[in-house]
């Protein structure tokens, strides 16, 4: 017999199926006993009349709640039963994996008694199991989906960039080190060295969702030291304009598709209506947004006085929420003294660069590149960086690179601005930070 999916029960009224998935409640009561079955599609309840097999009861009787259990019986319609309106009637149970008891920790009890973020991550297959995590997984999974389906349709070609680098990929600060054979090397912060290569090959436009490294020992609710990015780079740009519109276009792709796909679960599990956003996102400068920041009351740390702080972006996010009723705002014109040196000049000690904020935190930053081999030298000498140790990157500019831009979003904090969670941590399969190498 093969395996019906609990999901898929109703199909299969009066008839004998096997299911298979973990026992979430027993009541074991007088002469009947009662299991609730789980799988990733869904619950059902199984009764069990003792007097029909009373070896069979006793077994039942010491299962601990997850145990892994393989189930026959008859699909029946009881429009009484909460769980779908049917039941299965037991008819042989096998144990695959019976689970020790008490658990580290009820997954399906209230969510206001879970135990602290920190003990779920040690036990995080446990935590997984809940179901807000097994939809946020599904909704990452079609989130993916819909991202390639965007830039396949507009003519991207998708590329998978080195890990291991023999020189920074940045700026040189917040580096992984590892040896590697005689010499040395580091895990890459970003693919942006070879998004870049691929615009001087003439492939016009690429995308990457790929791992990158950052040894950031910050101890935040939006930061983590392993984290999956999503890469875009395309050719032939005029300004930073064309970059801000491909990404806006594109997140608005990825809502509609999760929308319709998830739309209902994602208003019975987490709650609220997910909202498609409407482009054009607003833009505004980063000298209008300190205006904003002025007006407002609120006071930037010196140290932060050409750029945002966590508590700005939130403020700004806000007061455009308020103002538009769109969860994302573009804030364009960094000052090139906190940017990349690869970031393009627009006068005034400006740049062709971009923040995207969403929900009140950073999630993206973009721009149009400096393409011009002997201003982007000019730039790395500008910045302190040694260009023997960036001479390979240096290189593509030599024979005809194109004016080109791109960015790189992280998925998680997307996520968790989709799904309105409070912690990055709880968007990503397996964290990953400074105190955090296990499980």
């Amino acid at each position: 017999m093969e395996r019906t999916l609990i999901g898929d029960l109703k199909k299969h009224l009066d008839e004998t199926v096997m299911i298979k998935g973990w026992l979430q409640v027993l009541r074991d009561q007088k002469k009947i006993q009662f299991l609730v079955l789980r799988d990733r599609t869904g619950s059902v309840q199984i009764i069990h009349w003792k007097p029909n097999d009373m070896e069979l009861a006793e077994l039942i009787s010491i299962l601990g709640t997850e145990s892994a259990l393989t189930v026959t019986g008859k699909v029946i319609d009881n429009p009484s039963v909460k769980l779908g309106g049917l039941e299965v009637q037991l008819e042989s149970l096998v144990v695959e994996n019976k689970a020790e008891s008490p658990l580290p920790f009820e997954p399906f009890g209230d969510k206001e008694n879970l135990p602290a973020l920190d003990f779920r991550q040690d036990w995080r297959y446990m935590d997984l199991r809940r179901n807000e995590n097994l939809l946020l997984f599904k909704v990452q999974t079609t989130m993916e989906m819909a991202l390639r389906e965007f830039w396949i349709k507009n003519g991207f070609i998708e590329m998978h960039s080195p890990k291991l680098m023999g020189s920074p990929s940045e700026s040189g600060a917040e580096l992984f080190e590892l040896a590697y054979f005689e010499t040395k090397a580091y895990l890459a912060q970003s693919p942006q060295f070879y998004k870049q290569m691929a615009m001087a090959a003439g492939f016009e436009g690429v995308f990457e969702i790929g791992p990158v490294f950052r040894a950031d020992p910050s101890f935040t609710s939006r930061h983590m030291t392993e984290f999956t990015s999503i890469d875009m780079e395309m050719s032939w740009v005029e300004s930073e304009e064309d970059v801000m519109s491909n990404q806006e276009h594109m997140i608005q792709y990825a809502y509609e598709k999760i929308k319709t796909i998830h739309g209902e679960e994602i208003k019975e599990v987490f709650g609220f209506e997910l909202e498609v956003p409407q482009v054009p996102f607003p833009r505004l400068t980063m000298a209008e947004a300190h205006q904003i920041l002025d007006e407002i009351g609120y006071q930037l740390p010196p140290e932060k006085k050409n750029d945002l702080d966590p508590g700005a972006e939130r403020t700004i996010g806000d007061y455009f929420k308020q103002k538009t009723g769109n969860d994302f705002v573009f804030i364009t014109e960094w000052p090139f003294e906190i940017r990349p040196f690869y970031h393009m000049k627009k006068g005034d000690g400006l740049t062709r660069s971009y923040d995207l904020i969403a929900g009140g935190l950073e999630i993206t930053t973009g721009a149009q590149r400096e393409h011009r081999y002997d201003v982007l030298r000019a730039q790395a000498i500008e910045k302190g960086l040694s260009t023997d140790l960036i001479q390979f990157y240096l290189d593509f500019f030599r024979y005809g690179c194109p004016p080109h831009g791109g960015y790189g979003l992280g998925l998680s904090r997307l996520l968790m601005v989709m799904l309105k969670l409070p912690n990055i941590r709880e968007t990503v399969y397996l964290f990953r930070g400074p105190n955090r190498l296990q499980p």
